[in-house]
């Protein structure tokens, strides 16, 4: 004899069996969200930070691999889905996108990499003569107590046939010794209306392509120059977006990792999680879902 139970929990095979979906899991997906952004937790830095960089091909011509922008807003387009296989494919949909201010930047200096067992160190930092207000107030912590005397040794240096001769004889060093080029670029943030910072944002950017004393010729080509974000990116060019969100503030495991809630007669409390760990090993891993900031 077949209870009530039965049939429901076969009238559910048959549905998925036929393509339908679940109403709920129980058992499967522990927790939603990828490990790879673990600890979540507070950014300590505004701006994002490029890990890796695209990968160098010396046939192709230099260009630059990145760039900087700022978030103006939200607004939603509608899209025909090129999809094969969706039941979208073909239909139009409503998305939500937004809209980054992408002032031109410049660029104020070159920096060149040496390969090590351990990794990529810096052989040396040639900087531009003539450097902007916003982007030096990025070395001072106070810029208004300041005396605002950054880099006006350096600048002399192009002034003498002696600091030339230096200038130049780095330069000859990176073209020799080094394998990795990237220049240092900042934004122009007095352009941004709706932000009242002055300080502004410096960043390494990779030269790639071709051979490093074109790499080094290159990226000295463009000191004290503006470079809009059009000689970087492409029309409808596929990129990888760096940001750090507002955050959310303090919130729940099943909120944060999307865990189960436990059944309703659980003792203190439901939106938890009911184990944290087994007896031995007696530790708590990393990789166990938590409530924190989101």
């Amino acid at each position: 004899k077949t209870s009530a139970a039965h049939f429901v929990s076969l009238f559910e095979f048959e549905s998925i069996y036929e393509g339908g979906s679940m109403s709920h899991r129980k058992f499967e997906h522990p927790r939603h969200g990828s490990l790879g952004f673990l600890p979540r937790k507070r950014a300590a830095r505004h701006r994002g930070k490029v890990k890796s960089f695209p990968k160098d091909d010396p046939t192709k011509p230099c260009r630059l691999t990145a760039f900087l922008g700022y978030k103006a807003g939200m607004t939603h387009i509608v899209r025909e889905v090129e999809k094969p296989g969706s039941k979208l494919h073909k239909k139009e949909t409503c998305e939500a996108v937004t809209i980054i201010e992408t002032p031109p930047m410049i660029v104020v200096g070159v920096v060149g990499y040496v390969k090590t067992p351990r990794g990529l160190r810096c052989l040396n930092t040639v900087w531009a003569q003539h450097l902007n207000e916003e982007v030096k107030r990025r070395f001072y912590k106070n810029w208004c107590k300041s005396k605002k005397k950054a880099f006006t040794k350096y600048s002399k240096k192009y002034e003498t046939d002696e600091g030339k001769k230096d200038i130049q004889t780095q330069l000859e060093k990176m073209k020799k010794y080094c394998s990795v080029i990237r220049v240092l670029a900042h934004t122009q943030i007095r352009k941004m209306k709706g932000l009242k910072q002055k300080k502004a944002h410096l960043m390494e950017i990779q030269v790639n392509g071709g051979d490093v004393a074109k790499k080094v010729d290159y990226a000295y080509s463009f000191f004290e120059k503006q470079i809009p974000v059009d000689t970087v990116f492409q029309k409808d060019e596929m990129i990888d977006i760096i940001g750090v969100t507002k955050g959310k503030g303090y919130e729940g495991v099943v909120t944060r990792w999307g865990v189960t809630r436990l059944p309703r007669k659980t003792h203190r409390g439901l939106r938890k999680v009911a184990c944290i760990g087994a007896w031995h090993p007696a530790r708590v891993v990393w990789s166990r879902v938590s409530f924190c900031h989101h």
